[in-house]
């Protein structure tokens, strides 16, 4: 998760709203928990349309109790997730056919994407 490591001068207060102070620590976002109705409907949603702009963004998070930038960073995150999942299933059927693809670009840059993908707001 995204959790605060060890420091020296955490204090014991808690988190304050979702961000977490530990002194003179590194304040980190705290990771957003989805709940099962929540994670449902986004993927109806995004089965509908992969980008979610505008009132369709604010009207969807008012339904599900979210923070607009909660569903933006969801989006954002399941696109990632999304274009990982069609490399994956291209690259099985050309092997599948015996086509060895070398890796490429595409493949590195899905990996930089992922590491950069993490529920902050900005």
């Amino acid at each position: 998760g995204l959790e605060l490591s060890h420091c020296v001068g955490t204090n014991s207060l808690g988190p304050v709203g979702p961000w977490r102070s530990a002194g003179p620590c590194k304040m980190k976002r705290v990771r957003t928990v989805f709940k099962p109705e929540q994670l449902e409907r986004l993927e109806q949603e995004f089965l509908k349309q992969q980008y979610m702009v505008g009132t369709e963004r604010v009207d969807l998070a008012a339904t599900l109790h979210l923070t607009e930038t909660q569903v933006k960073v969801w989006f954002q995150n399941r696109r990632i997730k999304w274009r990982k999942q069609s490399m994956e299933q291209k690259a099985a059927k050309l092997s599948q056919f015996g086509v060895i693809q070398p890796a490429t670009a595409d493949s590195t840059d899905i990996k930089d994407h992922e590491e950069d993908t993490v529920d902050v707001e900005l």
